[in-house]
C-alpha cells in the first residue's frame, strides 16, 4: 500500500476521537473533567464541559440542539440579565447570498464596522471587529498597501477610496479545508460557519484566509449587559467565549429570515448591496451582470462571493 492511500485512509482527527481515547486512558469522566478543567478555567457561563462534549452541529437530533439552545440560553440570560431569543436558523431552499460594494461611493466612514459590533454582539474590550475599512491610494486595488488604521477628523479624503473586507464567504474556503476537527463549514446558501463549541482555537483557519476575515478571542469577550443583541442564532451572533475564532456570517440570523445585514442598513451612502446570486432579479445579480465587477486576490482561487465594482463613470471624483 502506498504512502498516498495509507494517508487517504486514516481516519480524520475529530473530537469525539479524541475524548474516546481519552475516556479510555483516563478511566472515566470525572477524571476527564480534572484533565479539562485548564481548559475550562475560562468559562464564562457560556462554554462548559456538556457544551464541550456534545456532538457535531450536523449530527445532532433535533431534541438535542433543542437542548443546547436551552442551555446556552439559560448561561446568556444568567452573565448578562437578559433572556435572549435563541434559535437556530436554517438555510432557504433556492437562495445563494452574495454582497456587491460599490468603491465609489464608500466613504470610509465606519459606520458599517460599528454596526456589526453592535449587531453580532462582539466583543467590547479588547473589541472584535469583523470588518476593515482600508484606506487605499488612489489607481491601486492591492489590499497589501491599505491602511486599515488610518485616523482622520473628516472622510472621505481626496487622494483615497476605501475598500471595506470582511469574510467573502468563499465558495472554495480554504479555512475550512486546514480545519482539523471541521467546526467550520460551508452552508447551502454559501455562508460560511462556526461552531463555537466545536472550535479548539488552533488558529489554523485564520492562517489560511487570505483576506485576513477571522478572528481570535485571545481575551475573555467582555459585552456591557445593555449592549447585549438578544436577537441569537447559534451559528451567528451568540456570545462567543475566549480561545476561539469568530467572523462575519452575513447576519444569518437576519438574513435567513428576509433582512438585511447590520452592515447594509447603517450605510449612509448606499455603497453596499446584498441579495440572492440565485435570483436573476435581485439587485446583486443585476449588478454582477452590468458591471465590471473584481474579486480580491481572485489568483489564490478562493472564489468570493463578496464582489466590488466602481460606477461606470467613476474617475476618481466624487460627485
Amino acid at each position: 500500500m502506498s504512502a498516498d492511500t495509507q494517508q487517504q485512509q486514516k481516519p480524520g482527527v475529530s473530537r469525539r476521537s479524541f475524548f474516546r481515547g481519552a475516556l479510555g486512558a483516563a478511566g472515566g469522566m470525572a477524571a476527564v473533567t480534572t484533565a479539562l478543567k485548564p481548559l475550562l478555567e475560562f468559562d464564562t457561563s457560556e462554554y462548559t464541559l456538556e457544551g464541550f462534549l456534545q456532538r457535531h452541529y450536523k449530527e445532532m437530533t433535533p431534541e438535542e440542539l433543542d437542548a443546547a439552545l436551552a442551555r446556552i440560553a439559560e448561561a446568556v440570560e444568567k452573565r448578562y440579565e437578559v433572556r435572549p431569543e435563541l434559535r437556530d436558523v436554517k438555510p432557504m431552499d433556492g437562495v445563494e447570498f452574495g454582497y456587491a460594494l460599490n468603491l465609489s461611493r464608500c466613504i470610509g466612514c465606519r459606520k458599517c464596522v460599528h454596526a456589526c459590533v453592535a449587531e453580532n454582539n462582539q466583543s467590547r474590550s479588547p473589541e472584535i471587529q469583523y470588518i476593515r475599512v482600508l484606506e487605499m491610494p488612489r489607481g491601486s486595488i492591492d489590499m497589501e498597501k491599505g491602511d486599515h488604521a488610518y485616523d482622520r477628523p473628516t472622510v472621505p479624503d481626496a487622494d483615497h477610496f476605501y475598500m471595506p473586507v470582511q469574510c467573502h464567504q468563499c465558495a472554495n474556503p480554504p479555512c475550512v479545508k486546514v480545519c482539523p476537527v471541521e467546526a467550520t463549514w460551508s452552508e447551502d446558501d454559501g455562508i460560511v460557519v462556526i461552531d463555537y463549541d466545536w472550535c479548539i482555537g488552533c488558529r489554523y483557519c485564520e492562517a489560511a484566509c487570505p483576506y485576513w476575515a477571522r478572528r481570535f478571542n485571545f481575551a475573555e469577550p467582555q459585552i456591557p449587559k445593555e449592549d447585549i443583541n438578544p436577537d441569537m442564532s447559534y451559528l451567528s451572533n451568540r456570545p462567543r467565549q475566549k480561545g476561539v475564532m469568530e467572523k462575519c456570517h452575513f447576519c444569518l440570523h437576519r438574513t435567513r429570515e428576509g433582512k438585511l445585514p447590520a452592515c447594509l442598513e447603517v450605510c449612509p451612502v448606499g455603497a453596499r448591496k446584498f441579495g440572492n446570486l440565485l435570483d436573476p432579479k435581485s439587485e446583486v445579480s443585476q449588478i454582477l451582470r452590468t458591471k465590471h465587477v473584481f474579486v480580491l486576490k481572485e489568483e489564490v482561487g478562493t472564489l468570493p462571493r463578496f464582489f466590488y465594482y466602481f460606477d461606470d463613470d467613476y474617475h476618481g471624483e466624487r460627485k
